[in-house]
């Protein structure tokens, strides 16, 4: 799983969005982030916690923190994603997983006996300032948004 640990500053990351726009880690100083990755678009699990993000999104825009979705996802897939769902809140392409590996969530899975390389799922809070605040490894995907409102 990740080598960051919570206090360190985190890892830069720069990103192209579902609009094409590039994103980075600068324009969220001042505000929280929650920053999450997430192994695929209109998956159970990713749809369930993009869903509960987005059920809990005034909560999460109330209490200060922004929200940015990392997989690899390509942008397109991540329009549709975002369309499908009315998802408020942007998705980052990583089809190089170079954030993902910046952010130590990519690496070696295993599924029935079967191994292959993907996306851990994992979700920083980053503070003002650029630091990690919590690192969540067990992401329940029907109720994260509690996860990070606690």
């Amino acid at each position: 799983m990740t080598h960051l640990t919570i206090g360190k500053k985190a890892p830069a990351f720069k990103g192209i969005d579902q609009n094409g726009i590039s994103r980075n880690l600068k324009e969220f100083l001042g505000k929280k982030l929650v920053l999450y990755f997430y192994p695929k678009d209109d998956t159970p699990g990713c749809t369930a916690q993009a869903c509960d993000l987005r059920d809990n999104y005034k909560k999460l825009i109330k209490n200060g923190y922004s929200v940015i979705g990392i997989s690899p996802d390509e942008a397109k897939r991540h329009l549709k994603f975002i369309a499908k769902y009315d998802l408020p809140f942007d998705l980052i392409a990583d089809t190089d997983n170079k954030i993902a590996n910046a952010y130590g969530v990519w690496g070696e899975k295993s599924m029935y006996g079967r191994k292959y390389m993907g996306i851990f799922r994992t979700t920083f809070i980053i503070d003002e300032k650029g630091k990690i605040t919590d690192i969540i490894e067990k992401v329940d995907t029907k109720n994260h948004s509690a996860q990070i409102l606690v």
